[in-house]
């Protein structure tokens, strides 16, 4: 299996242009060409890295759940007869003394991110033990107790990544949010992420599809199934039972705090598409984001969502320049019934809506492979922004708080755009 070939599947959902590759390929050469030059020390340490602290007034807790869906076999694996799905469940704390860290990856996960994953997936020219990914620093902390919100529930969302993306690539807006005070829960799904640590210790990586079009076709697919059953699951929770399959204690106050009537869902490239159809498919969710993922399939025929559009509210954010989500998001919001804004991120690129805007800076890449990744913009400007706009947008449809942020230019926040 060479490079390119993960690189093309990640992109069935984006489908690059020939410029944009060329100009790949350019910036590749200049990283190159150099290093012949200037000798690599054989012997690096990792970079030891930090996301951004959130910014909310809670602290945030964490606790990992092994969900198990006995009513249908694995549709990516022939003879497994139960799905099986990592989630991780964010959420405001109420003290996070003598609790241990949340780790950003676990150690087998994070071993096949940097040897896999962080290159022939997400298509960055990471050098292989440049990043501790394990001892990122997350602000996160295990199982501490919950803070109850206002009445006492907490609004949920719903985490979707991009195909090729674990769910933890998404850490920092999720944490952001919980700090908030919602519970944010964050989907694997199970041979179709890049990894996936089970409790065991056993590590499932993705299963590499042939065809890009049947492939993406039925991820969707079955991202809307494990939705609904996320779903489900949260509602058992919710009435007290434990969802975990191996019946690990949940954090003090989670069960029972979930405002299952306030559900949002947003996620980043085909985690975004994903959102849209979950909607489409399951009236729990009422608000949802996409971030940079496409409405129209591979072979470039609308998906039903963009032909009919949705009746809830439904925000499409998206990265600065030539972008191949147009024809989907015109149809979208041309059909729509309900409530829809387009905002563009200006100097972004694709993987500014993930933990690539904070994380990339602190490698020392060099200046063409870092714009490539994620733009031009200050990445602190650009963390900022986002999860400006995503509160924002959650607290006014799932809160009922003031949506001016959402109506139009904001002078605090110059780099966001309003498109027409």
């Amino acid at each position: 299996m060479t490079n390119h070939q993960p690189r093309v599947r990640r992109r069935g959902v984006e489908r690059r242009t020939l410029a944009v590759w060329a100009g790949a390929a350019l910036c590749t050469l200049a990283t190159v060409l150099p290093a012949a030059a200037t000798p690599v020390p054989s012997h690096t340490s990792p970079r030891h890295l930090a996301l951004p602290a959130p910014t909310g007034p809670y602290r945030v807790g964490e606790v990992d759940l092994h969900l198990v869906d006995r009513t249908r076999p694995d549709p990516w694996r022939s003879g497994q007869d139960h799905r099986e799905l990592m989630v991780g469940v964010y959420y405001p704390a109420k003290h996070t003394a003598g609790r241990p860290a949340a780790p950003y990856m676990l150690p087998a996960a994070a071993a096949h991110f940097d040897d896999v994953t962080a290159d022939d997936y997400l298509g960055m020219n990471i050098p292989k033990g440049r990043a501790d990914w394990a001892g990122t620093v997350t602000h996160v902390t295990r199982g501490a107790p919950v803070a109850a919100g206002r009445g006492g529930r907490l609004p949920v969302l719903l985490y979707s990544p991009g195909l090729g993306e674990p769910r933890t690539w998404g850490t920092a807006l999720v944490a952001d949010l919980a700090s908030r005070g919602y519970v944010v829960v964050t989907v694997d799904h199970t041979y179709e992420s890049p990894e996936v640590q089970f409790p065991d210790g056993s590590l499932v990586t993705m299963l590499p599809p042939t065809d890009p079009d049947p492939y993406v076709r039925k991820a969707l697919s079955v991202r809307v199934t494990d939705t609904g059953f996320v779903l489900d699951r949260l509602e058992a929770l919710n009435r007290h039972q434990n969802p975990d399959a191996d019946g690990q204690p949940l954090p003090e106050g989670l069960a029972g705090a979930l405002d299952m009537s306030e559900v949002g869902m947003f996620g980043h490239s085909m985690g975004g598409t994903a959102a849209a159809l979950a909607m489409d498919a399951d009236h729990r969710i009422t608000a949802g984001i996409d971030m940079d993922g496409n409405l129209t399939n591979v072979d470039g025929s609308l998906m039903p969502v963009a032909r009919h559009g949705l009746d809830r509210p439904f925000l499409l954010l998206g990265k600065d320049g030539e972008t191949d989500t147009g024809p989907g998001w015109q149809a979208f919001r041309a059909h729509t019934p309900g409530w829809t804004r387009q905002l563009t991120l200006r100097g972004s690129e694709h993987a500014s809506f993930t933990d690539a805007e904070a994380l990339l800076p602190q490698l020392r890449l060099s200046p063409c492979v870092q714009t490539a990744d994620i733009g031009t913009i200050d990445p602190a400007t650009a963390t900022r922004t986002d999860e400006a706009y995503v509160s924002a947008y959650f607290d006014h449809w799932l809160r009922g708080r003031s949506g001016r942020l959402l109506e139009g230019p904001s002078a605090k926040y110059p780099d966001m755009a309003f498109v027409d």
